[in-house]
């Protein structure tokens, strides 16, 4: 099969590798038709993400056909369309049957990496690194899925492929960030970063009440789609002082949410912005703070700070006076998708929302390293890359 795979820093090769095996009684293997490249592939792009491999497989976003199942998956057959999370989740361990997927005990062959890290090892992911369980991604011809009893969702007939393909990951992961805010009718909830996640997160924030959403970023292109699809407030953190913004527009209170769609690569035209690049650069730290910094400052007393944008290790200055002075909450994490599936595909079937209206590039595999190159130099006003197979 043809695949994409990880060599090195901005090194992504499509090559030939063995068609995926079933290898256990529960996996599933699936015949790709649509995959994605997520912002989070950019982390594996540029080389922030430790135990990659040359040859790695990449992709967490991707659905397809299911071409063989193992003898003990029951609820799905040759033939059925699917999506599948990008999590790996067991079904059975403590935190999968409390609704915490992505924190799941068994999914992950290689947690002793993670655990001399972070003390307790997360989920296993397709597609990103050895440390969070070596296997194998989506953008490739085919997969094999472990855990296939538990994890894919069934596709009904009249939903397109670009309809549903999000559902893997960044629609479940913008709706779980707006759902950590505990939105109240009528609440102000405001957005850092209008990449996929965060236009998801948007949406998401009005379907749970909120009254208004500010939506903060520099690209032009990102902030039309917030503006006139999600019908956000735009901000242009270029052009005006983003917290000064923020109390005009709430009154002197501040937003009474804030989400931090950005993560652990954010810019900023502030001096903490500057010393996060130099920090970075000489080891101090490995994750640029500036937006989470900026979230602290602006939410409200008493607000919720809600944290998509991944991080994956250490922040300088972070201002944790003013988050206990404030009394705010913070709630993040990797998404709990097999939690919110069978929600969000009713909304799609509904009519509710079409999620493809932010792919912007449609290409083939064979193409992905130039999609790669293109979607991280933010080139042709690119938002969101799928890549058929």
């Amino acid at each position: 099969m043809r695949a994409v795979s990880w060599h090195g820093k901005e090194d992504i090769r499509v090559e030939t590798f063995p068609d995926p095996q079933i290898v256990n009684p529960r996996d599933a293997i699936v015949k790709v038709s649509l995959t994605a490249i997520c912002g989070s592939d950019l982390h594996l792009y540029t080389g922030r993400i430790p135990t990659m491999q040359a040859g790695d497989i990449l992709g967490h976003e991707f659905m397809g056909e299911v071409v063989a199942v193992g003898h003990e998956v029951t609820n799905l057959k040759i033939g059925d369309r699917v999506v599948v999370p990008f999590t790996i989740s067991c079904g059975g361990c403590y935190f999968c049957k409390h609704d915490l997927w992505s924190l799941c005990d068994n999914s992950n062959p290689n947690a002793w990496m993670v655990e001399k890290l972070y003390g307790h090892s997360p989920s296993g992911l397709f597609g990103y690194s050895h440390m969070l369980g070596g296997y194998a991604g989506g953008q490739a011809e085919y997969v094999r899925v472990p855990f296939a009893d538990v994890g894919p969702i069934t596709v009904p007939e009249g939903l397109s492929d670009e309809q549903v393909l999000f559902l893997s990951d960044i629609f479940p992961t913008g709706y779980m960030a707006a759902e950590n805010c505990q939105i109240r009718e009528g609440d102000t909830v405001a957005v850092w970063g209008c990449g996929p996640v965060g236009l998801f997160a948007i949406w998401s924030a009005y379907k749970l009440g909120a009254g208004k959403v500010i939506a903060i970023d520099r690209f032009p292109e990102r902030l039309k789609l917030a503006r006139e699809y999600c019908k956000a407030k735009t901000l242009n953190y270029e052009e005006v002082d983003v917290f000064t913004m923020l109390q005009e527009l709430t009154g002197g209170r501040g937003p009474d949410s804030c989400i931090d769609a950005v993560g652990s690569e954010a810019h900023g035209t502030t001096l903490d912005a500057w010393y996060d690049l130099a920090a970075e650069k000489l080891m101090l730290e490995t994750d640029r703070g500036h937006v989470l910094r900026q979230v602290i400052h602006s939410c409200r007393k008493g607000g919720t700070i809600s944290i998509p944008g991944v991080y994956g290790g250490f922040l300088d200055k972070v201002p944790i006076g003013a988050a206990f002075g404030k009394g705010l909450q913070l709630r993040m994490g990797q998404t709990h998708v097999h939690r919110y599936l069978p929600r969000l595909l009713e909304f799609i079937r509904e009519g509710e929302l079409d999620p493809s209206f932010l792919i912007t590039h449609r290409s083939s595999l064979e193409q992905a390293a130039d999609m790669y190159r293109i979607f991280e130099q933010k080139q042709d006003e690119c938002i969101k890359v799928v890549l058929q197979t």
